[in-house]
């Protein structure tokens, strides 16, 4: 679900792929809800609202260390 871009992975599915950013965090085991005006989208558990998540113009990296 992630392109390994060195020391971060990109989400290959950009911004608006709700069910495989949902897959992805329930998948992860190191999901952390980030703050409530924070977040992006209404599910609890997705990719898009990770603390890890960092936004780029077409998708997001993901910044948690393997």
């Amino acid at each position: 679900m992630f392109i390994d871009q060195g020391e971060h992975k990109v989400f290959r599915f950009g911004q608006e792929d709700d069910a495989a950013a949902e897959q992805a965090a329930l998948l992860c085991g190191g999901f952390i809800k980030d703050y409530e005006e924070e977040c992006f989208a209404e599910e609890e558990v997705t990719c898009y609202n990770c603390r890890y998540r960092r936004w780029t113009a077409d998708s997001f990296e993901c910044m948690k260390r393997s």
